[in-house]
């Protein structure tokens, strides 16, 4: 609920046809939480992912983050629905472009621009009025269909189609762990329910 979204328009900077009109918008704004990645490290929440699918207890890590951090702390298999900033595309030619050519130019306070017939760069995070990327989608149904235990992380369960992840986990007999400060329409079908994500994962770094 106080999470980075409270800080600016994400319907505005997030919108397709915002974007298309006005990416000089998006670019400034999201300076500083996505384009600065080289300044974040990863979270206990992150570390303890990776090290848990090191020990072969975590199979995959599915998210609707766009900032690159579970990669940054080792995990492997990351599943990213939202689509990510890794590549960046031309809305016009297609271009491809890798997220540190983008990144540098928006810190030098530049709108990336296509070098080879100068339209616009866009990050392939999935943006309002987008598809989100259907092989991701597929590969985390079938991932949460063959979870025993799924395990939900700061997620509300109200945003679409993730939120409907944890139903195919249910439907073939695994079971729910939520984790998160407010309540989620699924609340009452966990096995296990808590709100702070550090004194768990804080608990389970010691023990496990």
């Amino acid at each position: 609920k106080n999470g980075i979204y409270k800080e600016f328009d994400a319907d505005k900077i997030f919108d397709i046809r915002y974007f298309r009109r006005v990416p000089s918008y998006y670019y400034p704004h999201a300076k500083d939480f996505i384009y600065n990645l080289e300044e974040k490290q990863p979270s206990l929440v992150h570390r303890e992912c990776a090290r848990l699918e090191e020990r072969g207890l975590v199979k995959a890590v599915i998210t609707q983050n766009i900032d690159l951090l579970h990669q940054k702390a080792g995990s492997r298999h990351v599943i990213e629905v939202h689509g990510s900033p890794q590549t960046h595309h031309c809305l016009h030619c297609g271009a491809v472009y890798p997220f540190e050519w983008a990144a540098r130019l928006v810190r030098q306070d530049e709108i990336p621009e296509c070098i080879h017939c100068g339209g616009v760069v866009k990050p392939d995070i999935t943006f309002f009025g987008e598809q989100l990327p259907e092989a991701a989608v597929t590969k985390a149904i079938e991932e949460a269909s063959a979870a025993d235990w799924l395990i939900i992380l700061g997620s509300s369960l109200v945003v679409q189609p993730a939120a409907s992840f944890p139903l195919y986990t249910l439907r073939q007999g695994g079971r729910l762990v939520i984790v998160n400060d407010g309540k989620t329409p699924l609340d009452h079908h966990a096995t296990y329910r808590f709100h702070d994500l550090e004194t768990i994962f804080a608990a389970i770094q010691e023990k496990v």
